[in-house]
Parts: C-alpha cells; sequence; structure tokens
C-alpha cells in the first residue's frame, strides 16, 4: 500500500490550508481502502458493523448532503436522492456490501469532485463567510462556509481513525 497523499500547506492562506487539510483526509481515506477487494471492503471487527466501503460510501453522503444539500439546499446526488432513508436511516452504511469495490470508489470519487466544484463556486461567491441555505434545524441558524469545511475535515479525521483500526484487522497493514 502506497502513500500518495499530499501534505497540506504548512504556510497558506486559510482557504489553500482548510482545502488541503480536506483533501488529504479525502486521500487518507482513498490510501486506507486501497487494493482491497469486496470482501475485505465488507469485513467487520464486531461488536461493531463498521466496513471500510461502509466509509466510502457515508463519506460520500456526508459530502452530498454538506455541500449539497445543506449549503445549496439543492437534492442529494444520486443513490442517496432515492435511498429508503425512513425504512434504513443507515442506508450509506448498510447498502455498501452491495457494492463492488469500483462502485465505491467511483461513487466517493464522483462525491468529492462534485462536492469540490461546489466548493469553487462558494468561495467565488461569498468566501469563507457564506452562509448555508439551509438552517440548523434545532436553532435556525444557517453555517458559514468556515465551519462547513472545519466540520468535513473533523469527519473525515475521525473515521480516518477508524480506517486505520478496520485496515489493520483485514491485513496488518499500518501507517501514519
Amino acid at each position: 500500500m502506497t502513500d500518495h497523499r499530499t501534505d497540506p500547506p504548512v504556510a497558506a492562506d486559510e482557504v489553500a490550508t482548510l482545502r488541503g487539510f480536506l483533501d488529504f483526509h479525502r486521500d487518507t481515506l482513498r490510501w486506507k481502502t486501497s487494493g482491497l477487494d469486496a470482501a475485505e471492503l465488507a469485513h467487520r471487527i464486531r461488536p461493531s458493523s463498521m466496513t471500510l466501503g461502509g466509509l466510502l460510501k457515508h463519506l460520500a453522503f456526508v459530502e452530498s448532503q454538506w455541500f449539497s444539500q445543506v449549503l445549496l439546499d439543492e437534492p442529494l446526488m444520486a443513490p442517496f436522492d432515492t435511498a429508503d432513508w425512513a425504512d434504513d436511516r443507515d442506508w450509506d452504511w448498510t447498502s455498501a456490501a452491495g457494492d463492488s469495490p469500483a462502485a465505491l470508489r467511483m461513487l466517493f470519487d464522483r462525491a468529492a469532485a462534485a462536492s469540490d466544484a461546489i466548493l469553487d463556486e462558494a468561495l467565488a461567491d461569498g468566501g469563507l463567510d457564506r452562509l448555508s441555505a439551509r438552517p440548523d434545524r434545532h436553532t435556525g441558524e444557517r453555517w458559514n462556509l468556515r465551519w462547513i469545511l472545519v466540520h468535513m475535515i473533523e469527519e473525515y479525521a475521525r473515521h480516518n481513525g477508524h480506517a486505520d483500526l478496520l485496515r489493520e484487522a483485514i491485513d496488518g497493514t499500518v501507517g501514519e
């Protein structure tokens, strides 16, 4: 397993730093899931139901949720837009076992690319202070783009810790 990640910049402006860390964490997930087949991507460490394939699909969903749905008030990307969330609120996690490794990786890459396009437009139209179209359902407050980017980095950092443990349990591969 070769590490092809690019380190975030050490002395850059706020946007470059935030985007650098987001890209670094996306690449970390790609690295932790690279070279694995369907059975390995579906491997669980009991009692958890978490899998590396589930992480790929969940983080693709999170990308679409925060950038498309929350920031722009647009529909989720496919297949999340037609999922039966009322029947299975963890659909992103549970349905991943039925997807091929190529499909999971393609979905993740498509979600990241769509988020990057939305991010480019949002930065050009309001910058980091641009507010989300959708408010928090509890407080009514709207998030600014800065908060969304920091939250995405936090989401990836937490789940990449899970990915470290899952990958080690699969084939003993460890790494930063």
